[in-house]
């Protein structure tokens, strides 16, 4: 098979083909996205909601790499309560890794100006997040089984086939990754192309595979960066990981069609598939529409009050007292984000000293949480709660590897 040395051998990077579609579905993706940022009102359940998120996301994009590991241990391992199980807490780190890096590109991104698209932004994704793993995580296989050391932040410096595709040569990658920089960060792409551009740029850098590992990780966290950086985010309250690990062997399918070669004289100028990237970018941008959506739906308040109100009803039997009270109390914090400690008489209609009561219960139990001692009180939504306050969230999805593809 061919090695590619030349940077013109990953064009085109915008497809031309359905091009209708691509329009209508940035148009739709637009409106969702503003109808979801105007959903939640309260800053303090926004940034709750966008820490749960944050974890899903990591939740996902390990189960896309074949690594699975469920919320509560997610939220086990951010309390620094690791698994005696090897796998298990290896994953666990994995996740970590995730969140830290996710957090503090975002804080990155709100902290001024950042070229998303240069290479020191994507090498820089990768070193974050392989400084944050175990030295036993640095370490990797070939298919032929000998060990190689990632080196966090570093470009490659052997060959790789991915399935059926064999990525650029390594010695011509600078010259892949700046041609990738000058054309998706040209300020001169029309804002009506922009997210197809996002597309296009996840499977071009996945096709480059610039390291020796990671890629899939840091290539998801790269097109959430876009997302940030193009005002497409969402102040997180969604993530494009949970629809490619729900339409996974989709995903696997549409990336290695878009990997192989122009298919004929009516199949574009480029030497890859115009159709197969135009495809590609069709199922990212559905996927993004489906999710936001998606997220929408949860955050509509009327539903999730409902949804509070059947977990006590259903699930906090072990709640003997005040359990009515305590989710008026919870339903008021749902709805308003954050109140003072006494207004939980009001809600209530009890006295002080019983007040006082619910308070600990709900703080003991986990459902509320206040930054201090005679601090506001907020709510919480720890692991055990996922599944009736956001149903569907974090689907439990059989573990599956990629079968080819530049994942």
């Amino acid at each position: 098979m061919e090695v590619y040395q030349h940077p013109s051998s990953m064009e085109p990077l915008l497809p031309k083909e359905r091009g209708a579609r691509l329009s209508e579905l940035t148009c739709e993706i637009l409106k969702a996205s503003g109808h979801l940022t105007g959903q939640v009102h309260s800053p303090h359940v926004l940034q709750r909601v966008a820490n749960l998120v944050r974890e899903m996301n990591c939740y996902y994009s390990n189960l896309i790499e074949g690594h699975k590991t469920t919320p509560r241990d997610i939220e086990r391992a951010m309390k620094r309560d690791f698994s005696q199980d090897e796998t298990q807490r290896d994953n666990q780190q994995l996740s970590l890794a995730h969140i830290a890096v996710e957090k503090l590109m975002e804080e990155r991104l709100a902290a001024g100006p950042v070229d998303v698209y240069a290479p020191d932004f994507i090498c820089w994704l990768h070193r974050e997040f392989y400084t944050r793993l175990p030295e036993p995580l640095h370490w990797a296989r070939t298919k032929s089984g000998r060990a190689y050391r990632i080196e966090p932040g570093s470009l490659r410096d052997f060959m790789v086939d991915v399935g059926r595709h064999i990525p650029p040569d390594f010695a011509a990658l600078p010259q892949f990754m700046d041609r990738f920089h000058a054309f998706y960060g040209d300020e001169h792409i029309l804002e009506t192309n922009r997210l197809v551009a996002v597309a296009a740029a996840h499977h071009r850098l996945a096709w480059i595979h610039p390291f020796g590992d990671g890629n899939g990780r840091v290539i998801r966290l790269h097109s959430h960066a876009l997302l940030v950086r193009h005002g497409l985010g969402g102040h997180g309250l969604w993530t494009l990981s949970r629809g490619l690990a729900r339409h996974r062997q989709r995903y696997y399918a549409c990336l290695a069609a878009a990997d192989r070669g122009r298919q004929g004289d009516l199949d574009g100028r480029g030497n890859l598939s115009d159709a197969a990237l135009a495809e590609f970018c069709v199922f990212f941008l559905e996927t993004m529409l489906d999710q936001i959506q998606f997220m929408s739906g949860l955050l509509e308040l009327p539903a999730l009050r409902i949804r509070v109100e059947r977990y006590f009803q259903f699930q906090a039997l072990h709640l003997q007292r005040y359990r009515e009270e305590l989710m008026r109390v919870v339903r008021t914090l749902v709805d308003e984000g954050e109140i003072p400690r006494a207004r939980v008489q009001e809600i209530t209609g009890k006295g002080a000293t019983v007040s006082a009561e619910i308070i600990k219960l709900g703080l003991d139990d986990g459902l509320l949480e206040t930054p201090s001692t005679k601090g506001p009180l907020r709510a919480a939504f720890p692991a055990k709660v996922h599944e009736f306050y956001f149903p569907q969230l974090f689907l439990d999805l059989p573990v599956e590897t990629p079968a080819g593809g530049t994942a």
